[in-house]
């Protein structure tokens, strides 16, 4: 993308913020399956997918329906992709771009305008150092957010879900350590994180006046007071 991905905004029904008490709910629960490859290249994975829903007591068409898109490849379609499929279950995402500060802010200022019920940031490096004052404009609106990074939620964001940065530098560190040793780096695994974390800041959800369930906070793995 020529200009980073900067916001993908929940609007349309309010239920869509998992935080908000929903005044009707569906006859069974809708997941949104978005892939960069095809379905004809990961029939393997997609039965792993079906079988750990079947563990859980959840079949598709039974009791849960999965909306699948595919990219094909084209990694581009991805956010139109996000798009459909929210379409789909009767939600509207609205995504802002911006790679200046006074984007921004402009986006910031049409968050306010449509009054947009909710709020994701993607994440991105360069939203990463300007992270104070992603927060501030959140708190100024009032606007429910949450972020990738343990970070955002620790500096006054409302709440956060993604890797452990920490954990994934800290596996950098191991792989230097382990080439210093002499190891090739074409014979060491590839690694993934495996390390997530779900934080939610408590202090900012009494200052926005958002009401936060006894159910949400006890799948946290972090809660700040």
């Amino acid at each position: 993308m020529k200009r980073r991905e900067f916001i993908t905004l929940l609007g349309g029904a309010a239920a869509a913020w998992p935080l908000a008490a929903r005044a009707q709910q569906p006859a069974m629960p809708v997941i949104g399956y978005l892939s960069a490859r095809s379905p004809e290249d990961t029939t393997h994975l997609l039965e792993a997918f079906r079988r750990g829903l079947k563990e859980t007591g959840f079949i598709d068409g039974q009791n849960v329906t999965v909306e699948y898109r595919w990219a094909l490849g084209q990694y581009d379609r991805l956010p139109a992709m996000a798009g459909e499929a929210a379409h789909a279950i009767g939600i509207q995402i609205e995504v802002f771009h911006a790679s200046t500060d006074s984007e921004i802010n402009a986006a910031f200022q049409s968050i306010a305008q449509r009054r947009l019920p909710a709020l994701l940031v993607a994440g991105a490096p360069f939203f990463d150092t300007r992270r104070g004052n992603l927060i501030a404009l959140t708190a100024q609106h009032k606007l429910p957010t949450i972020y990738q990074f343990r970070e955002y939620a620790v500096d006054g964001g409302l709440m956060s879900y993604g890797v452990s940065i920490t954990d994934a530098y800290r596996q950098v560190g191991a792989y230097v350590g382990r080439i210093l040793k002499g190891e090739k780096p074409a014979d060491l695994p590839v690694l993934q994180p495996t390390k997530f974390e779900f934080v939610i800041n408590l202090k900012t959800a009494r200052a926005i006046g958002v009401n936060i369930s006894g159910d949400l906070l006890s799948l946290a793995d972090e809660v700040i007071e």
